[in-house]
């Protein structure tokens, strides 16, 4: 037998309904991951929880791409709600777009880095 699966198959109505009525429409959320997901995007998210906001050029280098790439990069995370920017002359300027982004990128590297292994479901 797989001890990854239950041994019976028992559906606890009660609580699947209760769930299920809980559970709101996701999409948002899958948006948010989906642009996170992109290793370059997410390095760009995770220097912008270093820096409070970071010029294109400066991001380019970071990421050792040019300004154009850095730059389509920035772009989606802007359209998808997770950063924003600013003109200052000639320079435009990206920073998360709220606090939430910021949480959301050291989470998930806190996560990665606690290195736990997860057996036996426990």
């Amino acid at each position: 037998m797989d001890k990854d699966i239950c041994d019976i198959t028992v559906v606890h109505e009660d609580v699947v309904k209760e769930v299920q009525a809980k559970i709101p429409d996701v999409s948002g959320m899958v948006q948010i991951f989906k642009a996170l997901a992109d290793e370059t995007r997410l390095k760009i998210a995770y220097s912008l929880t270093c820096e409070d906001e970071m010029c294109v050029c400066d991001i380019a280098a970071v990421i050792g791409s040019s300004n154009a790439t850095a730059s389509h990069h920035l772009r989606y995370l802007r359209e998808h709600g997770l950063a924003k920017s600013k003109r200052k002359g000639k320079m435009v300027y990206y920073s998360l777009a709220d606090s939430h982004v910021y949480d959301l990128v050291k989470i998930a590297h806190d996560h990665s880095e606690e290195g736990e292994q997860y057996d036996d479901g426990e």
